[in-house]
């Protein structure tokens, strides 16, 4: 059975909303990084252009081809919501974040890019890299949820109640021209 092998990359530590900001991962944990790489098939591997999808993607090829860096598997733009806390965008905008996060699609934030959007550009993605075999997928929290989202037939609120922790992997096949789920979330 072959598909999506997606794996969330390493933490940054940021402590608010980080979409395009190009922050390094943590990588320091290189027991978790050679149990993830070890669960992995011999694939292609391909990573968002983000720093810290693409040193996570590096850190886990090993001999595993490697394809060129993907800015269609970025994070969500968050626009000027980028970088700063939940609560501070709640005191100047209440209504507009909760909408955005309770009524997900078209809402975007000011500046950046709705959940409809980013599932539009991910579909896009993947649908273009993917050939039929296994090809592991390096990006970012919101990437991976897209095609959870897909693989699942559900709505963007259903899918956002999925955790997707750092270096962690979520497994989709495809028979029939469906997406299934194999496993979310996953920490080797």
């Amino acid at each position: 059975m072959s598909g999506l092998w997606l794996i969330r990359h390493g933490p940054t530590h940021a402590k608010g909303m980080c979409g395009w900001s190009d922050l390094p991962a943590d990588l320091s944990d290189l027991a978790a990084l050679a149990r993830l790489s070890a669960r992995l098939p011999e694939a292609p591997v391909v990573s968002s252009d983000l720093d810290r999808a693409v040193r996570t993607a590096d850190a886990l090829a090993r001999d595993r081809p490697r394809l060129a860096h993907e800015r269609a598997l970025r994070e969500m733009h968050f626009g000027d919501w980028e970088l700063r806390r939940h609560d501070e965008i709640e005191a100047e905008t209440p209504a507009l974040i909760r909408d955005f996060w309770d009524r997900p699609g078209d809402v975007a934030p000011p500046g950046g890019e709705s959940w409809n959007a980013l599932r539009a550009r991910c579909d896009g993605a993947i649908d273009r890299l993917w050939n039929g075999g296994d090809l592991i997928v390096v990006a970012h929290f919101g990437v991976i949820l897209t095609q959870l989202q897909r693989a699942l037939g559900c709505e963007a609120l259903e899918v956002f109640g999925h955790r997707i922790e750092p270096l962690s992997l979520t497994r989709l096949s495809r028979e029939d021209g469906v997406w299934r789920v194999i496993e979310i979330n996953a920490l080797p």
